[in-house]
């Protein structure tokens, strides 16, 4: 084992120099590389990724607790200037070391066919310019996150808003939408400006690698080896096909159970007058309690997953004023545990998005066992799978007889709520991600804002044509500016579709043997990114799928289980 000389306070001051992480680099490039010593080798590259990776994590994760923080911004835009982009090209020479050896380890064809890609990829020059596209990343959380308005005498911040949007009466639900819509394009040239900046940062980047355009560049960056851009646009057709007509239907049901001929963007989440919107917990620590109970009820041991991390506090779940938006699941390697990040708000989406979040963090937990760091890097399309099915699995158990959160009619409810909102979802995807498709190839038309506003119309018609947005074409098309991945994560949207379409199938599986079907789920995840994303989908039981029939099955299955809840 090579002595990595590394600072033991690393983890607890998180102030680091490069001078400090340069010595651990510098041993593994100069350490033997051979068949006998590989696995020491590789050993000691992965303690020191599990150090870069958590400081990291936890760095970041500090911005986002607390965007107005000003202290914790400038530590993480330290390290991102200081440490990252050092680390980052010094990571790529053991890489290339590593390929160059010929060395191949067991379990490591998948590992390596990525970092092939990487290589090739690499370009030291973008490291400043990956740097700077963090820092504006993170500067549209502060603007999102800075997003209030003023309601009852309170100040609201714009997730905060969501329960008003649910009350029977339509006139405050307007009131509240266009209050919290004014304050999102009072931004409109701020968020402008940043995208501008990001896109000529991304192609920057795409050409210093010598890449056509933006969107080849980040197929290969996202390792997207078993699909292509065509099967993502044939993906496009059958969700036009199949969902967009199945996600009218929800629509004109939800409108008639609210008396409307039409729905308008303030109505799509709204409950009828004789049905008081569902609350099923009040206040993040009953959400983990009772998602506790459920997870146990689906398996044991995701149970104790779930205690242990209420126990040790890696749980951030209610809203407040300063806090990132969204949603997400990160991990700390040298700890071995996950954390999980939300804005709860007291309603049943706040209940899907930690069984989403914790699926992931169960990832995290089942994958532990690998022993290198390169094969727990798990594609994006199959990690997707694990949060989405949690969902779907866990399901059944969230009445309150099982230790959940609803009553009978209440279970019904939101039982289908959140498949009415796969159908609404897969439409809304694709508007997304066609607009990343639209905008990296054309790069020209891009940079103008006023174009980018008519390419997401243009998506928003085709997709999302049921609500009615007359009088409001500004909010309409400005809608690109309230989606973050555009922002922060470019070309990552897709997965989420894809990955339902897997979920869904996991789920159809679930319907006929619920302990097969989690024991299947378990052991693709403990397949970590060992195997290619076909053979994933494989082994939790689903096929990997952009086809009209495949899609069309699965909406057929959505929509009879949603009329077996039609007396809800």
């Amino acid at each position: 084992m090579i002595a990595l000389s590394l600072p033991g306070s690393a983890l607890e001051t998180l102030e680091w120099s490069w001078e400090q992480w340069r010595p651990a680099f510098d041993a593994l490039r100069a350490a033997p590389l051979s068949a006998d010593t590989a696995d020491a080798w590789l050993a000691d590259w992965t303690r020191l990724d599990e150090l870069l990776s958590e400081t990291y994590a936890r760095l970041s994760l500090a911005t986002n607790c607390d965007t107005t923080d000003a202290a914790a911004e400038a530590r993480f835009n330290a390290f991102l200037s200081g440490v990252y982009p050092q680390a980052m090209a010094a990571d790529q020479e053991l890489k290339d070391r590593l390929l160059a050896s010929g060395l191949e380890p067991a379990g490591f064809a998948v590992p390596l066919r990525n970092l092939r890609a990487e290589a090739e990829l690499f370009r030291e020059a973008n490291l400043p310019l990956e740097t700077e596209e963090r820092r504006l990343g993170n500067e549209y959380n502060r603007l999102i996150g800075a997003q209030t308005i003023s309601w009852g005498g309170h100040e609201l911040t714009i997730p905060q808003t969501a329960p008003l949007l649910q009350n029977p009466d339509r006139a405050t639900r307007e009131a509240v939408w266009r209050l919290a819509a004014a304050r999102q394009l009072a931004d409109r040239e701020a968020i402008n400006q940043i995208w501008r900046q990001l896109l000529a940062l991304r192609l920057q980047i795409a050409a210093n690698a010598g890449e056509p355009d933006y969107r080849a560049y980040a197929w290969r960056l996202r390792k997207r080896f078993d699909y292509t851009p065509d099967d993502c646009l044939r993906f496009h057709e059958a969700i036009e096909a199949a969902a967009v007509p199945a996600a009218a239907r929800v629509y004109a049901r939800r409108a008639a159970r609210l008396g409307l001929d039409r729905l308008r963007p303030w109505d799509t989440d709204a409950q009828p007058p004789d049905a008081a919107p569902l609350r099923p917990f009040a206040d993040g620590a009953e959400l983990a309690a009772r998602t506790e109970a459920v997870m146990g009820r689906v398996d044991e041991t995701f149970g104790a997953y779930l205690a242990t991390m209420r126990r040790e506090a890696l749980l951030d779940l209610d809203n407040r004023k300063g806090k990132a938006p969204g949603g997400f699941c990160t991990s700390f390697p040298v700890a071995r545990r996950p954390f999980i990040f939300m804005n709860a708000v007291g309603l049943p989406t706040d209940i899907r998005v930690l069984l989403h979040e914790a699926g992931h963090a169960f990832h995290v937990f089942e994958s532990l066992h690998l022993p290198y760091h390169q094969q727990r890097d798990v594609s994006v399309e199959f990690a997707e799978v694990a949060s989405m099915a949690m969902e779907l699995l866990a399901a059944p158990y969230l009445r309150r007889a099982d230790g959940g959160f609803y009553d009978e009619a209440g279970y019904a409810r939101a039982r289908v709520e959140h498949l009415e909102g796969i159908l609404l979802f897969w439409p809304y995807m694709a508007v997304v991600d066609g607009f990343q498709h639209w905008a990296y190839t054309h790069p020209a038309d891009a940079d103008d804002p006023a174009a980018c506003d008519a390419a997401w119309d243009k998506l928003w018609a085709r997709f999302m044509g049921a609500i009615d947005w007359s009088g409001l074409e500004a909010e309409r098309a400005t809608g690109w500016h309230r989606k973050q991945h555009i922002y922060r994560y470019p070309f990552y949207y897709v997965e989420y579709g894809l990955a339902q379409l897997g979920a869904v199938q996991v789920w159809r599986a679930a319907l006929a043997n619920q302990q097969a079907a989690v024991q299947a789920y378990r052991r693709a995840l403990a397949l970590g990114g060992t195997v290619t994303l076909p053979e994933l989908y494989a082994a939790a039981g689903a096929r990997f799928a952009f086809d009209t029939a495949t899609m069309q099955a699965a909406v057929e299955l959505i929509e009879t289980t949603i009329d077996g809840f039609s007396g809800a």
